[in-house]
């Protein structure tokens, strides 16, 4: 049994991709009624308010609860975890030893999803402790797999982590609107920039999936002496890369002390 201790929207992008997959053994645990209701009417999965309940039925859980809520239900489940659980952990800027002091097991990972779990094109990054056997690991990683594309790094690149993948849908919203502000601002409705842009964009990330290298891509678009050419000077300049350099490291400095914070 999979035990989702909160039902949010990511617990939920979660549910839907693991019953996409056949995967009905959920249990998830929620303190507002009207969410039980919800995902109970939608999913057909079991919903209980009681977050020992969720853990006395599950042998993996996934705590998808905020991070300012994780001390809390640690304090709750703590006395009825044990070595047969794994314990997995979106809770946003928590590390693996805050969650290790409250718990008497070692099968602890933690997950970075970001917000395209929704639509199930996720990047997720798994933390593991070398010592986890793929027998434990495979179960938890197929759990990230129904949303997306899963990678494992060490723990210590997750604040860099959570500043690309995980803020990264942020950023790119950003830029695209940037570019519909201009576009309106040279003479387009915004619905007609809104609808060039975002298909746009979406055509040339289903170019990247496809396994063109954005440097090819972006050499089959440019011309010599062609608009793309003259774009390009300007955005070359030197000025966008002093920004996104500045935009991840301040980024991933809110996610360190973030992270600091949970120890």
């Amino acid at each position: 049994m999979i035990g989702f201790l909160g039902g949010g929207n990511m617990a939920e992008a979660l549910i839907r991709g693991l019953i996409k997959e056949g995967k009905r053994n959920i249990v998830v645990s929620d303190p507002i009624e009207e969410r039980r209701r919800y995902l109970e009417k939608c999913y057909g999965i079991k919903t209980i308010s009681s977050n020992i309940d969720v853990v006395k039925q599950s042998e993996i859980i996934v705590l998808a609860v905020k991070p300012q809520n994780i001390k809390e239900v640690l304090e709750e489940i703590k006395d009825f975890v044990s070595e047969r659980h794994t314990v997995v952990s979106i809770a946003a800027g928590i590390p693996l030893n805050f969650i290790k002091n409250y718990l008497k097991t070692d099968k602890l990972i933690r997950a970075m999803p970001n917000l395209a779990a929704i639509v199930g094109e996720s990047m997720t990054v798994l933390a593991i402790c070398e010592c986890l056997e793929m027998k434990i690991v495979a179960p938890v990683r197929d759990i990230f797999m129904s949303v997306g594309k899963v990678i494992t790094l060490p723990e210590n690149y997750m604040n860099l982590v959570t500043a690309l993948s995980g803020s990264g849908p942020g950023f790119f919203c950003y830029i695209l609107e940037q570019f519909i502000d201009v576009a309106t601002e040279m003479g387009f409705s915004e619905d007609i920039a809104s609808e060039l842009l975002i298909q746009t964009f979406v055509g040339t990330a289903k170019l990247l999936d496809s396994g063109l290298p954005p440097d090819k891509i972006r050499q089959k678009v440019t011309s010599p002496g062609g608009t793309t050419e003259a774009g390009l000077k300007v955005l070359s300049d030197g000025t966008l890369r002093a920004i996104l350099l500045k935009t991840i490291n301040d980024a991933t400095q809110r996610a360190k002390e973030l992270s600091m914070q949970g120890d």
